[in-house]
């Protein structure tokens, strides 16, 4: 009988702490972490911390060094992890996104969308004005934002300089993918729907809201962005919270999520201005070839990436709550063919050697 009421006693002593008092530890780093909006504090954690192969990393940085890289980031719950510079490049030189940028021009268009100025659905004329193109009228008016969005407007795409005379006819809007530089329609859409330069429409509603730095030059060809390696670590991060910053939604969930799926059943590892992993087919600019599997066969199947000429690269991954940046010139000059050239499966591989 007294070993029973010893027992019962024991029995409500552990059951009369609450949760509350004994809560369960928590890794400090499983937190969603986001850096101020200006200096340069930003918290890390350590590889060790995330028990991953250290002695891969080396490896990795020779890797990065003789695909001519010139820096290299990984974030993981936002905090840095990895940050390397190499060939005299440093964390305050500017570098150019090339079409990676174009994920910043969708993210704005979303941003408008969201402020009701424009309709993604509605006809880009209906920003433009009527014979923007050099199409039959007929054939221009059923251009929608979106398909400027999705690549799927019609337009010639091999004339890279984007005037009116070179807009010409190739199929119905909607029935083609095509990667081509029309998209830079979109910021005069912004512009005109929003009543202020694009520029500028971008600096308030994004840039100065992720404390990015950097600047747009729009030439006679190309809209490109230009930054430091943070700057596109910071818009990485919006991405993998689909659009949300700190405690502000900039541009809604839907929208961005829209942006990350496929946007037609052509090419179906292409988004809106976004290219998606993990799809039974993709495509490849310049050309109609349609390829069997993933984009980027050793990478997660979930990863949605920017990704621009000479290799410049945002790699979202939420499975594994990373972002991964690279910058610099062409991995490999004399096969510069997009993810087709093995660059981004070869980086996959070391990556993973690290992280797995």
């Amino acid at each position: 009988m007294k070993y029973m009421s010893i027992l019962l006693f024991a029995l409500l002593l552990l059951t009369s702490h609450s949760k509350d008092d004994n809560p369960v530890p928590t890794h400090p780093d499983s937190s969603m972490y986001f850096p101020a909006n200006s200096g340069t504090e930003w918290e890390t954690t350590s590889a060790s911390e995330l028990g991953w192969n250290q002695n891969a990393i080396q490896p990795l940085k020779d890797f990065l060094v003789q695909k001519n890289t010139k820096s290299f980031m990984i974030l993981v719950n936002g905090r840095i992890v990895l940050e390397e510079y190499f060939n005299g490049h440093t964390a305050n030189t500017d570098w150019e996104w090339n079409s990676a940028g174009k994920t910043l021009v969708a993210t704005t268009t979303g941003i408008a969308q969201q402020e009701s100025l424009l309709n993604i659905n509605n006809k880009a004329s209906d920003y433009l004005g009527t014979e923007w193109t050099n199409m039959p009228l007929e054939k221009e008016n059923r251009i929608t934002v979106r398909h400027l969005l999705t690549m799927t407007s019609g337009i010639n795409d091999t004339k890279q300089y984007v005037k009116k005379f070179n807009l010409t006819y190739v199929a119905d809007a909607g029935t083609r993918w095509a990667y081509g530089n029309v998209f830079q329609k979109l910021t005069a859409i912004v512009a005109e729907a929003s009543n202020k330069d694009f520029k500028t429409y971008f600096n308030e509603k994004l840039k100065n809201k992720i404390g990015m730095n950097g600047y747009w030059k729009f030439g006679i060809i190309f809209t490109i962005y230009h930054s430091d390696t943070r700057s596109m670590a910071r818009f990485g991060l919006l991405a993998l919270n689909k659009g949300k910053w700190k405690n502000e939604q900039l541009v809604n969930e839907p929208f961005f999520t829209e942006s990350i799926s496929t946007s037609q059943n052509i090419n179906p590892s292409y988004g809106y201005l976004w290219w998606l992993n993990g799809k039974t087919k993709f495509m490849m600019p310049g050309e109609q070839t349609v390829y069997a599997g993933f984009l980027v066969p050793n990478a997660p199947a979930d990863m949605y990436a920017a990704m621009g000429a000479k290799d410049q690269r945002i790699y979202v991954i939420p499975s594994k709550k990373m972002v991964i940046v690279r910058m610099g010139n062409a991995s490999d000059p004399n096969n510069p063919n997009f993810v087709v050239s093995g660059f981004d499966n070869e980086l996959w591989a070391k990556i993973n050697a690290v992280i797995n």
